[in-house]
């Protein structure tokens, strides 16, 4: 999964960035595009690997971007390159919430909305330029996807009106469109990054709440705070969120959302060899799961037998879960749950 961090200037996108992916840049990486890749924390990940002891544990990982400046002078609006994101899965929308030095004060229902118009900009552009190119071949003889062009002219009456495309579920889901990669059809994430001694949401106009932020998700984080926690020692970081009065680091929060957000969640495989957290869409069918791991397995799927996590922890080895008839068999259309412990049977 890739996050691409966004937001006006000054709102602390790089703090963000810095305190999710627990890395620092020095001064001259600051104007370029960066990358950091967390492991997503999962006890059951660590349990599965206590009770194997594989050679290898491999948990899921997640991936935040945070795109280069486009302008070098630094405009205060700085919507940025937004083709560095296109290829992100989510976005995550940073919202000054904290006041500062030479800075007016924050604005975070204007801020909202000033960077969910410049990814609806950008998708009419795309989009008009596409319906341009199919009248186009229209005239020269050659006969566009009625439905490419229906859904299209449903993008731009949304977009003409100011609606996010994400919040049209059928043009999010709709195969034809997904070559586009439109931004505003990406689920958003917004994060209002507060000062350090608050950690309250803004209060949002009713109207705003529900034109800028309907279907979104909202979290808090104190990013400079977050940022120190993120370069400490366990130690130190535990003494750290008491005073503070932080329950959960916010890389955890954020990533806890992100799934949630994006309706993604994890299955397991696991032997002597290794133990592996595998991610997928909820409702994944059997086979597609097998494709995650190798195509092959997807070609030559007979079974997966399928043991749930809660069912192995309650027998206490995966011996006695297939005596109490826990472990079972099932075929390619079987709804992959969140904590299967699968094992594909195939033939190549």
């Amino acid at each position: 999964m890739r996050l691409g961090i966004i937001g006006l200037s000054q709102c602390g996108k790089a703090t963000v960035f810095e305190a999710l992916s627990r890395t620092v840049a020095g001064e001259g990486n600051r104007r370029e595009s960066r990358i950091g890749t967390v492991t997503v924390p999962d006890v059951r990940i660590d349990r599965l690997s206590e009770m194997y002891q594989p050679r290898k544990t491999i948990y899921a990982q997640v991936e935040y971007f945070l795109p280069g400046k486009a302008d070098p002078q630094g405009t205060q609006k700085e919507p940025g390159n937004w083709i560095q994101v296109r290829d992100c899965d989510a976005l995550i929308h940073v919202i000054r919430n904290f006041k500062g030095y030479g800075l007016d004060a924050p604005t975070p229902e204007k801020d909202i909305a000033a960077i969910d118009q410049e990814l609806i900009i950008s998708d009419l552009v795309v989009v008009e330029k596409r319906l341009e190119r199919l009248a186009l071949d229209e005239r020269r003889g050659k006969k566009p996807l009625p439905e490419e062009i229906t859904l299209l002219n449903r993008c731009k009456e949304a977009l003409d009106q100011e609606i996010p495309l994400r919040r049209l579920p059928d043009i999010v889901a709709a195969k034809l469109l997904r070559g586009f990669a439109f931004l505003s059809a990406k689920p958003m994430l917004i994060l209002f990054n507060n000062d350090d001694e608050d950690d309250h949401p803004p209060m949002l106009s009713s109207a705003s709440a529900d034109e800028s932020c309907e279907d979104e998700t909202g979290l808090v984080i104190r990013a400079k705070l977050e940022k120190e926690l993120a370069q400490m020692s366990a130690e130190e970081a535990e003494e750290f969120l008491s005073e503070f009065n932080i329950t959960t680091p916010a890389t955890d929060r954020v990533i806890q959302q992100s799934y949630a957000m994006m309706g993604l969640i994890s299955f397991f495989t696991v032997g002597e060899d290794e133990v592996r957290a595998w991610t997928i869409p909820l409702a994944t069918d059997a086979v597609d799961a097998a494709e995650v791991i190798h195509s092959d397995i997807k070609k030559g799927f007979i079974r997966a037998e399928v043991l749930a996590y809660a069912d192995l922890m309650d027998a206490g080895t995966y011996a006695e879960a297939r005596k109490k008839g826990t472990v079972r068999l099932e075929g390619k259309t079987y709804k992959v749950a969140d904590g299967d412990i699968i094992n594909f049977r195939f033939n190549v």
